[in-house]
């Protein structure tokens, strides 16, 4: 199988343009901060020099399925993470219905592993592991057959990878583990500036949600699922409405904790100050138009691209200090608290904040933000260079 889609490639390379043909492995394509990154590089992308398909864990449509397929690219379903022993048969037809491909840029953490060992086997020069998140704090309290599972996935990693990409070096041990394959770069997941430079009128945006102007609007945004750390935000939101009575808590987003999450809401007692707003595109709007502060209290992130736009919105954010420092880019709009500090605690600071002005406009934040390593236009240019170089040896390509 290796031969024969070798001799395909060489066939191919005979008659193939200069573009590079890249395969993104991910869950799917739905408003995630990862999907929404990689759909912002296909946007922002040479797309003539470089031909991106993504490969998806699902048969259901994703929210940018439309506008992935609207740009040129094809969104591919391999659904048989859950069957392991169909899988492989599945994403090597894949490969030769839909390629060949230059690249295999996998986005599934560990089981980056088992993807790019068979993309190996089937001969594509290049494949990448990136890793989004550091979960390490998680991965020491898994079981032994769970330990067992990312050590393989670890060597797995360091045998067929030919490079490794991280948002931060935490993130990138949790993947390379004790090996030194492949090599690891940092490459920062930058945000789409743009939609921060439209007009917001913000009683138009509250009014749809049905807010109050004078109601002061904690905002989060992320799947309801246990690293986001939904319980403890109603117990934040618990304690603040014990002493402001005109809040409100704005949730953006779904998932599978979402009737756990709305059962506690009632529990409290806080129907009437919780909003949920399910999955929404318009992030940036709802920041400016909406939110007086993000609540981020992750239990771990990767960088927390949200908290990204909450400064580039000129938000202030309180956010947990397991979150990256090197997202804190408008020092301040950034207030770190300890994940063991009580819930009071955080409610404290978020009464302090509303009393006290952040000292920056949202014109001087932006430009901050722009000026960073986390815009996506120095993403960009930065993955076109990693794309490029990785490539030159494999396919006798220029790197100019």
């Amino acid at each position: 199988m290796h031969y024969a889609y070798s001799l395909d490639r060489k066939e191919a390379n005979k008659q193939r343009p200069r573009s590079l043909r890249i395969l993104q492995v991910v869950a799917s394509m739905n408003l995630g901060g990862i999907e929404t990154w990689l759909k912002q590089i296909l946007h922002h992308i040479d797309r003539d020099r470089f031909q991106i398909d993504f490969l998806v864990h699902t048969s259901q449509p994703g929210k940018h399925d439309d506008e992935i397929r609207a740009l040129g690219s094809q969104i591919i379903s391999c659904p048989y993470l859950s069957q392991p022993w169909l899988y492989p048969f599945q994403f090597l037809q894949i490969l030769r219905k839909y390629g060949p491909y230059d690249i295999v840029h996998s986005h599934i953490h560990h089981f980056n592993g088992y993807i790019l060992r068979l993309a190996h086997h089937a001969g594509i020069p290049v494949r990448i592991a990136h890793s989004h998140s550091d979960t390490s704090a998680k991965d020491t309290q898994a079981s032994w057959y769970r330990r067992w599972y990312l050590d393989v996935m670890q060597m797995s990693i360091a045998n067929h990878a030919t490079k490794g990409l991280a948002t931060t070096t935490e993130a990138a041990a949790v993947l390379s583990g004790s090996f030194t394959n492949p090599p690891w770069q940092i490459l920062n997941c930058g945000i789409d500036l743009t939609p921060f430079l439209d007009a917001v009128d913000p009683v138009a945006v509250r009014t749809e949600l049905g807010i109050p102007v004078d109601t002061f609007v904690i905002g989060h945004i992320g799947r309801f699922v246990k690293v986001k750390n939904h319980s403890f935000i109603l117990d934040i939101i618990a304690e603040v409405a014990k002493k402001e009575p005109k809040i409100c808590l704005l949730l953006v987003g779904d998932g599978i904790l979402r009737p756990e999450i709305e059962q506690k809401v009632a529990h409290l007692g806080l129907t009437d100050r919780v909003i949920f707003a399910g999955v929404r595109s318009d992030i940036p709007r709802l920041m400016r138009g909406a939110m007086d502060l993000l609540l981020f209290p992750s239990l771990y992130e990767g960088m927390g691209n949200v908290r990204l736009e909450a400064q580039a919105a000129g938000l202030p954010s309180i956010v947990s200090d397991v979150v990256p420092e090197a997202g804190d880019i408008v020092k301040p709009l950034v207030q770190r608290i300890s994940l063991s500090q009580p819930a009071s605690t955080w409610a404290e600071a978020i009464l302090a904040t509303r009393k006290t002005e952040p000292g920056i406009t949202q014109a001087e934040a932006l430009k901050l933000v722009e000026m960073s390593p986390f815009n996506i236009l120095t993403s960009v240019k930065e993955l076109e260079k990693i794309y490029i170089q990785e490539s030159a040896s494999k396919l006798f390509l220029s790197v100019n």
